[in-house]
């Protein structure tokens, strides 16, 4: 079992950023690509960004292309998301998910493939 603990989020004016953060609890977390989703009020939970499990690959929703970066450190088992240049539309919660299965080379973008999520940050940007 894995467990995930996301932090970082917050307030933000548009324009501004935030770093947000995912620990997991075990060593075995660097053999899984992870991925940060969101979910707005009203919304389906959508796909943000994604990488491999060595790092090598990254994917991303075309709402962040260009202004989100995941990136991860696997010797401290941590996940990030550095979210520059923010709208109000990026307002959701976000979430922080393990793949199921070990060793995937490309991050999936569905949901379904991931078997191990966090509780969730809210990032709120206003305008």
């Amino acid at each position: 079992q894995v467990q995930l603990v996301e932090s970082g989020g917050g307030l933000v004016q548009a324009g501004g950023s935030l770093r947000l953060s995912c620990a997991a609890s075990r060593q075995t977390f660097r053999s899984y690509a992870m991925g940060w989703f969101r979910q707005a009020p009203g919304k389906e939970r959508e796909f943000v960004a994604g990488i491999s499990w060595g790092g090598s690959s990254t994917s991303y929703a075309d709402s962040v292309k260009g202004r989100f970066t995941i990136s991860r450190d696997n010797a401290k088992n941590t996940v990030y998301l550095q979210m520059n240049s923010l709208k109000p539309e990026d307002t959701a919660v976000y979430y922080c998910a393990a793949d199921q299965a070990a060793l995937r080379r490309i991050p999936a973008t569905t949901p379904e493939t991931y078997g191990y999520w966090g509780p969730g940050t809210q990032v709120t940007v206003s305008s």
